[in-house]
């Protein structure tokens, strides 16, 4: 694996601004969690040694290479199987743009099965997806999917792996697809809900090839420690751990927070930090989705509604809420903050996976009743004479934008101010 990786480095060094043989990269969804990062590495190191094509195999982690220490049980996991975070490439190191308009770039994607709509460009170079959420992906003749509900993406590229070319798995590459698979499928455990029989087979398959991996129990509790481990991270690498984004009418972050609610709300400033967050990154709410355990080990899952608009936030709370496909059986609890609503998420059993579907169709429907635009928060055409920030070119090709040194320095209660203007201007 250390050479594969090395030779894709070297590879995207000499020929990304060079005419000639393209690249066909293995591309993981945003979040890049292990098992979308595992599974990135190891189909495009299964396509190296079994595609029959000029076209180099190349994985790409989907985020910046600056936000791969927010990915704690990654980074542990490389270390594990001894693979340095230097070998690996990262979204802000190739031009995948370029690369299309050169005619030298193929996407299959991994762990996912739509592009987001800022990659939406990029659809017309999918040529495979293998990916264990709800499809949303139109048939194409052109573009072969694979697509089951299992527990874990790196079940179906193991299935793969196993069935093409058993012989390329050595003791690495087993490792990283196993852990995958114990993590995502919460150690085997039936009682949460996330192992199917193929996950389980295929796990067992590795386990009787590769005896010295390590044992099941001990490798699922080191990945959770380390990716429940949040000590040092400020409100926004938080929300930026383990964060999905949707648009629509709205633009929303549905990030996953490992840690209790309602130590997460007495984080001091978390308003003003939240509000800066939405700021920072264009979203009109957030959806903070929380995740801790008890004594025994079972999950206690609590949800979070923020949004300076009130509308926004009422509506979206009130679908969830209402949602029966599946119920989240959320129960209202006491927040300290006028604008995070606050729950008990009865269906411990309802990840982010089950609960980003419910966000989708949500969206879809505001749509379709004529709310575009409702209440959003980035809406600031009315604010504009008193805003300190700014505004943005709308031709990005404008030189010397304001914002190119980044933001002006500004303090929590101007963001606080001018947020309650907005919220009491949508309320009215």
């Amino acid at each position: 694996m250390e050479a594969f990786l090395s030779s894709c480095r070297r590879a995207v060094q000499v020929n990304r601004d060079q005419a000639g043989s393209g690249f066909h990269v293995v591309l993981g969804n945003e979040a890049c969690d292990v098992d979308s990062m595992v599974c990135a590495l190891t189909y495009a190191y299964f396509l190296s040694k079994t595609a029959q094509s000029e076209m180099l195999a190349l994985p790409l982690l989907n985020i910046r290479q600056s936000d791969l220490p927010l990915r704690s049980d990654n980074v542990f996991l490389l270390r594990q199987v001894g693979l340095s975070p230097d070998l690996l490439l990262f979204r802000d190191q190739i031009d995948l743009r370029a690369l299309q308009r050169a005619g030298r770039l193929r996407l299959t994607l991994v762990d996912h099965n739509v592009l987001p709509s800022s990659d939406g460009d990029l659809e017309e170079v999918v040529v495979e997806v293998i990916d264990h959420h709800h499809l949303e992906r139109e048939p194409s003749p052109s573009c072969p999917v694979t697509v089951e509900t299992v527990g874990s993406c790196a079940t179906l590229v193991t299935e793969r792996i196993i069935q093409k070319a058993p012989e390329i798995l050595d003791q690495q590459a087993a490792q990283l697809l196993y852990a995958a698979v114990v993590l995502d499928c919460v150690n085997m455990a039936p009682a949460a809900g996330k192992v199917t029989p193929k996950d389980s087979q295929f796990a067992a398959a590795l386990e009787s090839r590769f005896p010295a991996l390590p044992p099941r129990g001990a490798l699922f509790q080191s990945l959770q420690d380390a990716k429940f481990d949040v000590s040092g991270l400020n409100t926004e690498q938080m929300l930026l751990k383990d964060m999905k984004s949707v648009s629509g009418s709205l633009n929303l972050a549905v990030s996953v927070l490992y840690i209790n609610l309602q130590d997460f709300l007495q984080r001091a400033e978390l308003e003003a930090e939240l509000s800066a967050f939405c700021l920072k990154f264009g979203f009109d709410l957030l959806l903070m989705m929380t995740i801790s355990f008890t004594e025994n080990k079972e999950p206690i899952r609590e949800l979070a509604v923020f949004s300076h608009s009130a509308t926004c936030r009422e509506e979206v709370s009130l679908y969830l809420e209402q949602a029966h496909s599946p119920a989240l059986n959320l129960c209202p609890i006491s927040s300290p903050h006028p604008r995070i609503r606050s729950y008990q998420q009865g269906n411990s059993l309802a990840s982010r996976k089950k609960v980003l579907p419910i966000v989708k169709d949500f969206l879809k429907e505001r749509e379709g009743d004529g709310c575009l635009g409702d209440g959003r928060l980035g809406d600031m055409e009315e604010e504009e004479e008193e805003s300190r920030v700014p505004p943005t070119p709308m031709n990005s090709l404008v030189e010397g934008c304001p914002l190119d040194d980044g933001l002006p320095p500004i303090s929590a209660h101007d963001l606080e101010e001018k947020f309650s203007k907005m919220a009491d201007r949508t309320a009215d």
